[in-house]
């Protein structure tokens, strides 16, 4: 079985999120992509193969299966794009349907995603303050002007917006404890999120329902985000640069183009490097 390594929303030729990339005739049964994804032990594997209308997805963390990532959907577009040509490709998911478009140009690959339709609620207290606990955070340190919330794109996550950029910098916490927070909320990662400017946000995304510390970028989060930003009607202008992995040493680089529709798709593009076996 040929897996890709391929890492999304890359900088350049440096950065970027790693996602395996397995495309075949047929999927393999569930419990064989489970050990597939934890053999490979990026924070997500995905599995593609062809059908009448388009390609089948399924995407597996180390530790379960997730409905949808970004980060792994890019990098299966670069992959497409690789081996059949430039082009959208449509992708049927556990529970949506969306396109990846490919295009090549020299070693780095351009690619972006349609994500699935996005929604956002206000959490309750107790969900906060659990999530302030787990970072050592107080409500002072939150950015009043994006209040805590559910958002959803694809997949639940938790966002706190920060007031300042050390803050998020200095981002700690107990995996263990961050796992059963997320498990137990049913949340696939929480977004953590600077606003630099209107347009400008750093981010970090602990990944721990997935057995992962941290996201150095991630698609799925950045679309939710988004839309969530459209929902509050924040002065995005239609779009969002998000800056994500600097902490860690691993510079990504996402944009999130932003329909005025309330609940549409979010538009998600960065570059994807091919990554030595």
């Amino acid at each position: 079985m040929n897996i890709l390594k391929i890492a999304a929303f890359s900088d350049g030729d440096t950065g970027g999120n790693p996602a395996g990339v397995v495309i075949g005739e047929a999927l393999p049964p569930a419990a064989q992509m489970q050990g597939i994804a934890a053999d490979v032990g990026f924070s997500e594997t995905v599995f593609a193969a062809r059908t009448d209308s388009g390609w089948r997805v399924r995407y597996f963390s180390p530790q379960s299966e997730v409905p949808f990532c970004g980060h792994a959907t890019i990098a299966l577009g670069a992959a497409l794009a690789l081996q059949q040509g430039d082009g959208v490709f449509a992708l049927t998911l556990n529970q949506a349907e969306i396109t990846v478009e490919g295009k090549r140009d020299g070693n780095v690959v351009a690619a972006a995603l349609q994500s699935p339709p996005t929604r956002s609620a206000a959490t309750a207290p107790d969900l906060v303050a659990d999530a302030l606990a787990l970072f050592g955070y107080t409500v002072d340190d939150l950015d009043p002007r994006i209040p805590p919330a559910v958002i959803h794109a694809g997949a639940d996550h938790l966002v706190l917006a920060l007031k300042s950029r050390a803050t998020l910098s200095a981002m700690a916490y107990a995996l263990e404890a961050g796992r059963d927070l997320m498990n137990r909320a049913r949340l696939t990662t929480i977004v953590l999120a600077h606003s630099e400017t209107a347009q400008l946000f750093h981010t970090r995304n602990p990944f721990a329902s997935g057995g992962v510390y941290e996201d150095p970028a991630t698609g799925a989060a950045t679309a939710a985000l988004a839309g969530y930003l459209r929902d509050i009607a924040w002065p995005h202008g239609g779009v969002i640069d998000v800056v994500q992995g600097e902490d860690m040493g691993m510079l990504s680089r996402l944009r999130a183009d932003i329909s005025p529709t309330p609940g549409s798709s979010i538009r998600v593009s960065g570059s994807a490097r091919v990554m030595s076996a």
